[in-house]
């Protein structure tokens, strides 16, 4: 190795840590500068230091990832704006049941709407109208907000389109749409059976309504329109517009060979061509902060790999009896790192190790349902957090924890022995 050569290495390498350190941090000290922002600044910086050229760093991102995520996006904007996510929620609140039985219906609807749509879409749309039932029916709405949260996250872990994490993991393992559903809805349902169950009868089950007397004088509507914090009003052509190209995806996804970003990038296209909602509506729901990270951690962890020090450091874990293809190992470097850099930073960590279907599954599940553990450790969980305080409840990081830990431990545990079953 050339000095010039090992000067390049270091280099990158203080780039991939400095990266890494903003993913942990959720942005670098001093610096108005978010993950995004972070992993965006390190794409730029390995191009800069000539590690990589235009070209190279252009080939390191995923494509199809990218393009499989960007056009669910359109799909999930397209159901936000025909205000499908709130109708169902509303028409929830609307049946007569009880606490725990509407506690049920709620992580069910949320369960199931992530797993099709993203998790922080559902989140974002159903929040405000969970806070204002519970508020108006006198009951403590935390249990139910840190049920929407915890039954998003493991809801999205059903299918490959729930969650950005799986999406890449079903893309560079080349996953089967419907093997993965198979092995996955199994321990996904019994999942959401668990969360209802601690929330039902975990030591908090009959913690007073003191948050519902205190923010009891709600307005009786949410405000309409299209902004990102809004509910739009319902459209029932636009719904089913919307609808139909979903379910389309799903049969092809699960009866053809067709490539999934091809796919759903042709349903999107016929999303876009609408009388009714302007591409710049539709385009104002992506989240391109998202997409952002993605390139930028594709091109650093390229670079990463590039040094070699990545391969040899997993050949140290095997000399030392730690094999990542193990289960066992894959479940502790799936928890750990998806909480302390975020899933999607700690898939794209792992991934490159990996092989076969089983590998992937595990990663997938594990990531997922490993975003529960800590308030910080799901976007979702940061999107009801948020909401709910715009809607007068106060949820911090020991009510979360509550729940959330209990919980992920709960479904870790279930996971495993499923996993462990199953094989």
């Amino acid at each position: 190795m050339t000095p010039e050569h090992g000067l390049l290495d270091w280099g990158i390498v203080a780039i991939f840590v400095t990266v890494y350190v903003g993913m942990i941090l959720g942005g670098l000290p001093r610096l108005k500068v978010d993950r995004s922002g972070v992993a965006l600044l390190g794409a730029i910086g390995v191009i800069g230091l000539g590690a990589m050229s235009t070209t190279q760093a252009a080939s390191a991102v995923d494509l199809p990832t990218v393009l499989l995520l960007f056009a669910f996006m359109v799909v999930s904007a397209q159901m936000r704006l025909g205000g499908f996510y709130t109708a169902v929620t509303r028409q929830v609140a609307t049946l007569p049941l009880g606490r725990n039985a509407l506690l049920g219906a709620i992580i069910g609807v949320a369960g199931a709407l992530s797993a099709v749509f993203s998790n922080d879409i559902i989140c974002l749309a159903m929040t405000p109208v969970v806070a204002q039932l519970c508020l108006q029916r006198r009951l403590n709405p935390v249990p139910f907000l840190l049920g929407l949260a915890c039954a998003a996250n493991i809801g999205s872990a059903a299918t490959l389109i729930g969650n950005p994490q799986n999406m890449l993991i079903g893309s560079v393992l080349q996953l089967p749409f419907g093997g993965y559903v198979r092995q996955a809805l199994p321990p996904v349902l019994l999942s959401l059976l668990v969360l209802w169950g601690w929330l039902v009868w975990g030591p908090d089950h009959e913690e007073p309504d003191t948050q519902a007397d205190a923010c009891r004088a709600m307005p009786p509507d949410l405000p309409t329109g299209y902004g990102p914090l809004q509910a739009p009003p319902f459209d029932a052509w636009q719904t089913a517009k919307g609808l139909a190209v979903a379910t389309t995806l799903l049969l092809v996804f699960l009866f053809t060979d067709w490539p999934r970003e091809i796919a759903a990038l042709v349903g999107a296209g016929v999303l876009l061509l609408s009388r009714r909602f302007h591409s710049s509506h539709v385009m104002g729901f992506i989240d391109w902060q998202l997409l952002v990270l993605f390139m930028g951690l594709f091109v650093v962890n390229h670079a990463f790999e590039s040094t070699g020090l990545a391969a040899q450091a997993v050949a140290w874990l095997a000399a030392q009896g730690v094999q990542l293809a193990d289960p066992g190992a894959l479940f502790v470097a799936g928890v750990g790192l998806s909480n302390l850099v975020s899933n999607v930073p700690a898939v794209m960590l792992l991934l490159p190790h990996l092989q076969g279907s089983d590998a992937g599954v595990t990663l997938a599940l594990v990531s997922t349902l490993a975003g529960n553990l800590l308030l910080v450790g799901s976007i979702a969980n940061l999107i009801v957090v948020d909401l709910a305080q715009k809607s007068g409840v106060v949820i911090d990081w020991r009510m979360h924890a509550r729940v959330g830990v209990p919980v992920t431990l709960l479904t870790l545990g279930l996971l495993w022995g499923w996993l462990r079953w199953s094989v």
